[in-house]
């Protein structure tokens, strides 16, 4: 794990399953439908267990045409998770959304970040949102999730933001992106 501390809180970097993650709050890199899907959104659906997806069905009822658009969070319990919050941000898919993709992607997690702030919660794990089936080169998101994190953390809460990221080649990009933004391990 790297450690990374920050004006309001600190940021680590890890390898590892997000499903197991001991933060209040995990993001899931969801779909616009909300209805489970592959990669770390079939993971955390999988572990939370059914009631997920009843829970997001309601959700569902009170967003427009049943979908939450890109580049937005809601929040849900985590029910058979570690965690007792789930902060499920819909990326974009970096084909798609072309020259709008970085900003978007940015919005998952200032989005998720003040649902944190807004529910009191003092710890997040992140997963490297678009980074898989979407398409987004995690060389090119790493930077816009790590900038978007950092900035928050030096104006608000919460205390901890975690990045548990799958592989080692997800981990290195995420290290190289925190280098080349200038933050300092320790």
């Amino acid at each position: 794990m790297t450690t990374f501390s920050l004006r309001c809180g600190t940021l680590e970097l890890v390898q590892g399953d997000i499903t197991v993650a001991d933060t209040v709050a995990i993001a899931n890199a969801a779909n616009s439908m909300l209805m489970g899907g592959g990669g770390v959104d079939g993971a955390i659906h999988r572990a939370a267990g059914p009631e997920l997806l009843d829970a997001l069905r309601e959700v569902k009822r009170a967003l427009p045409g049943g979908l939450l658009d890109t580049g937005r969070a809601v929040l849900t319990p985590g029910f058979g998770l570690p965690a007792r919050v789930i902060l499920h941000c819909v990326g974009p898919i970096y084909e798609r959304e072309g020259e709008r993709a970085p900003e978007l992607l940015a919005s998952c997690y200032r989005e998720a970040l003040a649902l944190c702030r807004e529910h009191a919660i003092e710890s997040v794990s992140f997963p490297s949102i678009s980074t898989g089936v979407y398409g987004y080169p995690v060389t090119e998101a790493a930077p816009v999730a790590l900038g978007a994190v950092a900035a928050a953390l030096a104006e608000a809460g919460p205390r901890l933001c975690r990045f548990v990221l799958f592989d080692a080649e997800t981990l290195q990009a995420y290290l190289l992106a925190a280098r080349d933004l200038g933050l300092e391990p320790g």
